[in-house]
């Protein structure tokens, strides 16, 4: 049995302001032609569909045609569940009226929910899609009000789960959460509150023979071959320039074993840091990507995220080393037991500042405008 992995599109979320809706209709049917072409028995999509609870029109009609397309021009199932950035009653409500043959959506946990039961050559394949939820929510789902961490909900769900699978049959589980051990970005939003412990472990799905994981944005296995992030389909932060981006093609054998494939995404718009001084970056090729660039000039550059913007469009962030390497912490010096002249004080700055104190003509000129030490005092 062959089925897509993907999961964190993030529809409706921009990138530093600029809108990704023309990057996520690319996406989406690049998802539309892999099930395709691939011939997919079923979609898996592990959460976190929009970036907010209440996402913008556009995302929303984008994502009911998505699916619509999904139903009308594949035989692909499709199983999904709500992320931490979701409304699950919002996903939940797409499961109202949906074919049971066809479809296994999940926004809110239940306490007895049976897999959709998919069958090949071989017997039984059963899904088991377990939504995201907070600690307050999943004590009322499971009537336990020890809940008390991402992992204690998750291990309510699995068991859960776990007790409704069919005899025999071969298991793939849905989540969306932080396995211990996984590579983060800057992109994720915390699954619980500060200083709470948001990972649980890989042994939670012992048991499954695929875990389609949703959270975090870098295509990445976790505690084994089999436990798997997909990774999101678009970057969202300059820490992801030059990342690739995929979705999972996972083949269940007749054992449980599995092969798994990426299938690489193709997005209109990609991430680059340029470094380098102003002027010579406006002699770079011109490029639709989102840019970030570190300008090694001293001195600040008039206009200069203007200027950057002639060659690229989509330049979204500017900084400069010199002052990126100010803001590291360095060690203070013990104040001095006299006062310092006003010339130790530019020479002591300038040293703080970029490494390097009053050069000889700088020197000349602080003199000659502060005058003679008599002058000065």
């Amino acid at each position: 049995m062959k089925f897509l992995h993907t999961a964190d599109l993030h529809l409706g979320r921009q990138f530093n302001g600029l809108s990704l809706e023309d990057d996520h209709a690319a996406i989406l049917a690049q998802v539309v032609e892999a099930v395709k072409d691939h011939d997919v028995d079923a979609l898996v999509v592990a959460g976190d569909i929009y970036d907010r609870a209440a996402p913008p029109a556009t995302a929303v009609r984008m994502f009911n045609a998505f699916l619509t397309r999904i139903a009308t021009e594949t035989r692909a199932v499709v199983v999904m569940i709500s992320g931490n950035h979701d409304s699950g009653d919002r996903i939940e409500a797409m499961s109202i009226l949906t074919d049971a043959r066809r479809a296994l959506i999940r926004g809110v946990p239940r306490p007895h929910d049976p897999p959709l039961v998919l069958h090949d050559a071989h017997g039984p394949v059963a899904f088991s899609a377990l939504p995201f939820a907070y600690e307050f929510a999943a004590r009322e789902v499971f009537g336990d009000e020890t809940l008390s961490t991402p992992a204690d909900v998750l291990a309510a769900e699995v068991a859960a789960a776990r007790a409704a699978l069919p005899t025999g049959a071969r298991w793939v589980i849905t989540a969306h959460a932080f396995v211990t051990g996984a590579r983060p970005s800057d992109g994720e939003r915390s699954l619980v509150r500060v200083g709470g412990v948001e990972t649980v472990g890989a042994e939670v799905f012992d048991g499954a023979a695929y875990v389609a994981l949703g959270h975090l944005h870098r295509p990445q296995a976790v505690g084994a071959p089999h436990i798997r992030y997909s990774g999101s389909p678009l970057a969202f932060g300059f820490d992801e320039a030059g990342s690739e981006k995929s979705m999972s093609l996972v083949d269940l054998a007749a054992g449980g074993s599995v092969t798994i494939d990426t299938v690489p995404f193709a997005p209109p718009r990609g991430i680059q840091v340029l470094r380098g001084k102003h002027a010579e970056l406006l002699l770079a090729p011109p490029t639709d990507d989102f840019v970030k660039a570190v300008l090694t000039d001293e001195v600040p550059v008039i206009d200069g995220m203007k200027r950057l913007r002639a060659v690229f469009p989509n330049a979204c962030e500017l900084s400069y080393e010199s002052r990126d390497r100010a803001g590291a912490l360095k060690p203070v010096a013990a104040p001095s037991a006299r006062f310092a002249s006003p010339l130790e004080v530019l020479d002591d700055f300038l040293t703080h500042v970029r490494d390097e104190g009053l050069t000889e003509a700088e020197r000349a000129v602080a003199t000659e405008a502060l005058g003679t030490p008599e002058d000065a005092a």
